[in-house]
This record gives C-alpha cells, sequence and structure tokens, in this order.
C-alpha cells in the first residue's frame, strides 16, 4: 500500500492532526535542581594542618606515601565484587531505558495462521431459497498472513517523561558506583592501617612482656637470695601473665584486618597474608590535610549527586503519571492475504488492508489516576528531603572527621610525653628498687604505666591515619580516576 492510497484512504488531514499532536509538549512539573545554602568555611578546620584551598582528591591515598597499599587499592578497584555488582545495575538501568524508549516507536507484528473449521447447520436459519448462511457443505478452511501495526503517539509526554526518568536513574546507579567506590577506597586504607597498627601494638606488647619477665626473673633470683619476698614474685608472675593474656587478642585483631583486605581484593581470605604479614610503620600522616571548600562537596560526593538524580527521576515519573488523565492517540494498520485456499492465498483478490486512528479516554477509574499521581507526588518529596538530608549528612561527617583528626593530634602529642615521662620512670624505679630505696610495688605500677602509654601511642597513631581517611572517604574523594 502506497501514501497516495493511505492519504485517499486515512485522509490528509487526520494524518497531519496526529502528527502535530505528537510534537505537544510533555505534562507534569519540568526538574529544576534544587539550590541549597552552603556554608563559605569549614567550622572545625584550623589554620595548621588542614588545607582549604580548592584542591583535587582523585588519589588522595598516595598522601600516606606507602607503595603497598597503593598496590593494594588498584587492585581492589579491578577486582571488588561490590562494584562489578554495581556495574551490573549500571547495565539494568540501561536496559530498563531501552525498554521505557521502545514505547515511543511504532510497533510491527507478522502473523500467519491456518485454521479448519465446521459450522452445525442446524445452528443458523437457512435462507428462503433453502441455502444455510453459512453454507451446505459445513466445513471449510482459512488460510491468513500479513503485518498489524500500531503506534501509540505520545501526545502528552507520558512516555517521554518516562524516558526521562529511567534517563535520570541510570545517572543515579552510576553515582551509587561511585559511591560504592569512595567506600571501597576507605575500607582498604582504614583495614591496611588497622593491620599496621596491630602489627605495632603487638610489638609494643611483646617487648614489655619481654621486660616485665626479665624483671620476673630477677625477682625470682633476689627471693632465692633472701633478698625479696615470695608475694613479689607472685605480683611480677601476675604481672607477667597478664601483659601475655593480651597478645592472642591483638593477634586475632590483626588476622581480621588482613582477611577483610582479602575479601575486598576480591579473594580467599589468607591469600595477602604473605605480602601484608610482615611488620612495618603505620602510614605517615602528610604535612597538610587537603579538603577544598564546602561548596566542593556537592559537586564531589557521589551520595548526594545520587541523591539529586533520584529526585530527577521521581518528578519525572509525576509527568508520566499525569499524562494518564489525558487522551490517548494511536494510529493502527493491517496489511496481507485471507483465502480459503492455499492456491490463491497470495494473489491480488486475497488482500486485505485497514487503518485508522483511534482515542482512548478514561472517563471512570474510581479515582485511580489520581491516586497514581499523588503517590507519585509523594516520592518525589521524600527523593526531595532525602536529597535535603543528604547534605546536611555530608557536612555533618566532614565537621566530625575534622574535629576526630585534629584533635587526636593533640591527643597523641601528650602520650608522647606520657611515653617518655614513663620510660624515664621505670629506670628510676629499678635503680631505686635495686638500692633499696623503694618497695617493689613501685617497679610494677612504673611497669604498668610505660606498657599502657606506648600501647595508647600506637593506637593513638593509628587512629589518627584512620581519622584521615574518614576524612577523605566523607570527602568523597577518589571516584575522578574512575
Amino acid at each position: 500500500m502506497n501514501l497516495n492510497e493511505l492519504a485517499t484512504k486515512f485522509g490528509a488531514a487526520g494524518a497531519g492532526l496526529l502528527l502535530s499532536l505528537a510534537g505537544c509538549g510533555a505534562v507534569g512539573p519540568d526538574y529544576q535542581k534544587p539550590e541549597f545554602a552552603v556554608p563559605a568555611a569549614w567550622n572545625e578546620a584550623q589554620p595548621f594542618g588542614i588545607d582549604t584551598r580548592p584542591t583535587a582528591l582523585a588519589r588522595w591515598w598516595t598522601e600516606f606515601d606507602d607503595p603497598l597499599l597503593d598496590t593494594l587499592v588498584e587492585r581492589a578497584v579491578r577486582s571488588n565484587l561490590d562494584l562489578r555488582l554495581a556495574e551490573a545495575r549500571i547495565r539494568e538501568s540501561r536496559a530498563l531505558r531501552a525498554v521505557t524508549v521502545a514505547d515511543a516507536w511504532p510497533r510491527l507484528d507478522t502473523s500467519g495462521s491456518y485454521a479448519r473449521s465446521r459450522s452445525s447447520e442446524n445452528a443458523f436459519s437457512s435462507g428462503t431459497d433453502g441455502s444455510s448462511s453459512f453454507g451446505a457443505n459445513g466445513a471449510r478452511d482459512l488460510f491468513r498472513a500479513g503485518f498489524d501495526a500500531s503506534w501509540e503517539i505520545d501526545v502528552f509526554g507520558g512516555v517521554r517523561r518516562s524516558v526521562e526518568a529511567a534517563d535520570a536513574n541510570i545517572q543515579a546507579s552510576v553515582e551509587e558506583r561511585r559511591n560504592a567506590l569512595v567506600t571501597l577506597l576507605g575500607d582498604v586504607a582504614k583495614n591496611f592501617i588497622d593491620l599496621r597498627g596491630f602489627q605495632r601494638r603487638l610489638a609494643v606488647a611483646r617487648s614489655n612482656l619481654k621486660a616485665q619477665q626479665e624483671t620476673l626473673e630477677l625477682t625470682r633470683v633476689r627471693f632465692e637470695a633472701g633478698l625479696s619476698s615470695d608475694f613479689e614474685v607472685a605480683q611480677s608472675e601476675g604481672q607477667v601473665n597478664t601483659t601475655a593474656a593480651q597478645i592472642p587478642a591483638l593477634e586475632s585483631a590483626l588476622k581480621q584486618s588482613a582477611h577483610r583486605l582479602d575479601v575486598l581484593l576480591g579473594q580467599q581470605p589468607g591469600a595477602l597474608w604473605t605480602e601484608v604479614g610482615n611488620e612495618a610503620p603505620i602510614p605517615a600522616l602528610p604535612p597538610q590535610a587537603h579538603v577544598g571548600m564546602p561548596a566542593e562537596l556537592l559537586r564531589r560526593r557521589p551520595d548526594i549527586r545520587r541523591a539529586e538524580r533520584s529526585l530527577a527521576a521521581a518528578t519525572a515519573q509525576v509527568g508520566a503519571a499525569t499524562a494518564d488523565l489525558y487522551p490517548r492517540f494511536s494510529l493502527s494498520g493491517a496489511f496481507g492475504f485471507q483465502s480459503i485456499s492455499a492456491g490463491d492465498l497470495l494473489s491480488a483478490g486475497s488482500r486485505f488492508w485497514s487503518i485508522g486512528p483511534a482515542i482512548l479516554w478514561p472517563v471512570f477509574d474510581a479515582g485511580r489516576i489520581r491516586a497514581s499521581i499523588a503517590v507519585r507526588s509523594a516520592q518525589q518529596e521524600q527523593a526531595l528531603t532525602l536529597y535535603e538530608r543528604t547534605i546536611l549528612t555530608a557536612f555533618e561527617d566532614v565537621e566530625n572527621s575534622l574535629v576526630n583528626y585534629l584533635k587526636e593530634q593533640t591527643r597523641y602529642r601528650s602520650l608522647t610525653d606520657a611515653v617518655a615521662a614513663n620510660r624515664r620512670a621505670v629506670q628510676l624505679a629499678n635503680e631505686l628498687y635495686t638500692r633499696g630505696l623503694i618497695d617493689f610495688l613501685n617497679v610494677l605500677e612504673t611497669q604498668r604505666s610505660l606498657y599502657a602509654s606506648e600501647s595508647e601511642l600506637a593506637q593513638s597513631e593509628t587512629v589518627m591515619a584512620s581519622n584521615l581517611v574518614a576524612l577523605y572517604k566523607a570527602l568523597g574523594g577518589g571516584w575522578e580516576t574512575d
């Protein structure tokens, strides 16, 4: 069937009307990104140790200057299962968008059928000449082959709004993958730092245990010589065993951190032990932490970007639901061959065709459409509230991370002085006890104080580095290298 026949049978005016309707604007609200008040500066940023100039945080972990950490991060990005899952969700979102876009295009189906049927001679009245309405034979064949086409014209933009929502959902899934990447980078760095911290605390515990064992041996020698009591030996034994009892817990925590690193890199627990099991220093802090300006946070944090895209998708869904209030225009047609005999199925006399427009406008649906619009509007409101909450939470994360990072450095300096003082006290206590000027309890007490301060100092060094990781994670750095 050519275009001239289409214009003749359907009417050029009707075709032009449908095409003009297809160019109408989409109903529903047009999305506009909400404006949000941003502070001019970080409240907890101090003039020392914090750089607030605009900065890039694409590879923030390199500031620790640890080649093994750099290698672990690169391997985790290639093999982490959470990232693989997020990438599959991106592909899912893109496929769903293709499903939605298909509704905007005409649909063409081809079909073929054969049927043999017999009509009852007694079920229908005969004509005046005695012939039946369906013929005397009662049985016949029917062959049919052809094409069916339909096109629902998106006059009021329901499909366009759905595609707009699908596009926003794709972008949200991309941001979700970036958010997973930011979390992964932080988890790898934190567990690596924790592992080094447990190694350091184990070294402190073993060193103190050795010193306490030497004290115990000295006490036993003095007891055998009649210079000390059995009570002092018992006290020394109790302190040795107390320190020894803490070592298994530290070894267990060390192995758990190593196993967590294995899983983050998509490997079996224990696979990295030959690389990370040897004791090494805790990664050192850089001279300054680069935090940039608060305005950069809205552009960098993937969870904020994801929440904004989810809001855009929810807004578009309001328009898609609103389009159901309006009439639907469609154009359908069919062309094919139909015959009671297979031999002349493709002959000119067996051709059939039809074409014509249709309109569907719901008159009564018991409020279903308007309830659907209310649902979508409520979801849009939820998405807006979630977007605002995500922004506030992001600023809270950064401010809390700044406080923790700076205050832990103050604590570390105090612990450094405490360790130096306790070491001097242990040396003096041993000398005074040997000369008989103080009792053995003072020696034990100074040794306990030294072990506690050294252990806390190692823990504080770990916490400082972990707090810097938490700060960069709160800033949303790292995904820019994707």
